[in-house]
């Protein structure tokens, strides 16, 4: 294609990259090749680094005039399918008995390179050469970040479990920071509520309960002064809830602290079902950490809240019936299990009353 050509593209000779975005992945296949780590890890890392070089080729290529040949397009982009279907089956060669958890790491840093290439693919496709907006969405895109962050991912299953372990405490940490800065604030859509009232008076308009304006937001379910605000009762049923989340919290922490110190890597199993259960606590404790803010309705934080003590208990049974616990009547586990026992019968008691009205 010479330089007279209109840039983009558009262009029949430029399909080659349509086809390139079209690559996925699928699911690990067993190989029957014995395991060798150290192999999987340098070819892997290798992958990932031809990937980025192939990668930056394509943008060499095709973000500035004059474009490729059409021969030179396609030999560019096989160059580019070659690379990529290289990784994905290097990620095929990672065995089950490796882990399931280490496994979906690397599966998930394998995604990332390969849908940054299609991201980048698609940006060069449609995007004429040299235009300011190809030069934007190429500088931020992910394909070189997701192959850097290879040579970052854990090189076995007990070191894949600390780093989703870590992720969950993190997790339930914040949740339990947003839960305590909402009881102290008291008002959780006091900023919604200050902006309204600065536009009714700039607009020399006060709403109130007959006002049609104010019945048009209760309908649309924007907060008013009824609905933002807990009652005593609520203020009750919130401190056995955050005293739930606090017990969450130092479950995943002892958890983690147990497979870090106990955890054997040969034992991946047992790694993988501890995190696979504690990969539920955060969602539920989401959950009740929502059901909390105002209008709090009493049903919903007792179902989300047995929810959490259901997970939470069989995080804690499946530690202790495994390797990472030595003494199966570990005083900690023990401990952190009547805590959550003590807390949703409390919450029991404060929403007994709406159950049976």
């Amino acid at each position: 294609m010479d330089g007279a050509t209109a840039p983009g593209a558009a262009d029949p000779a430029l399909e080659p990259l349509r086809h390139l975005a079209g690559v996925r992945v699928g699911e690990a296949q067993e190989s029957p090749e014995e395991f060798n780590r150290e192999k999987f890890w340098r070819r892997l890392n290798e992958a990932a680094l031809r990937v980025s070089h192939e990668a930056t080729i394509l943008t060499t290529a095709f973000s500035r005039l004059p474009l490729p040949s059409p021969q030179e397009t396609q030999r560019i982009c096989e160059q580019a399918r070659v690379a990529i279907e290289a990784i994905i089956a290097v990620y095929y060669s990672l065995p089950k008995d490796q882990g399931t958890t280490l496994r979906k790491l690397v599966r998930g840093a394998t995604l990332d390179i390969v849908d940054g290439l299609a991201q980048l693919v698609e940006v060069l496709f449609i995007t004429p050469a040299e235009g300011p907006e190809n030069k934007d969405l190429i500088s931020c895109n992910s394909v070189w970040i997701a192959c850097e962050q290879v040579a970052q991912l854990p090189r076995d299953n007990k070191a894949a479990a600390l780093l989703m372990l870590t992720k969950s405490v993190d997790l339930v940490k914040d949740a339990h920071e947003e839960m305590e800065r909402a009881v102290e604030e008291c008002d959780p859509y006091s900023g919604l509520l200050n902006d309204s009232e600065e536009d009714n008076v700039g607009n020399d308009h006060r709403v109130n309960a007959a006002d049609p304006i104010d019945a048009e937001e209760d309908a649309l379910g924007f907060p008013n002064n009824r609905d933002v605000h807990w009652s005593q009762e609520d203020q009750e049923l919130i401190t056995p809830c955050l005293a739930l989340v606090k017990a969450s919290k130092a479950s995943l922490k002892k958890i983690r602290i147990s497979v870090a110190e106990n955890g054997k890597k040969e034992q991946v199993a047992q790694l993988d079902d501890i995190v696979d259960i504690s990969d539920e606590i955060s969602p539920s404790v989401d959950d009740l950490a929502l059901s909390i803010y105002p209008p709090m309705c009493h049903l919903t934080v007792r179902i989300s809240a047995a929810k959490l003590v259901s997970v939470l208990k069989k995080a804690l049974e499946i530690t202790k019936a495994s390797h990472v616990s030595p003494q199966p009547e570990d005083s900690w586990i023990l401990l952190l299990i009547a805590a959550v026992d003590h807390c949703m019968n409390r919450i029991k008691e404060l929403t007994q009353r709406e159950l049976e009205l």
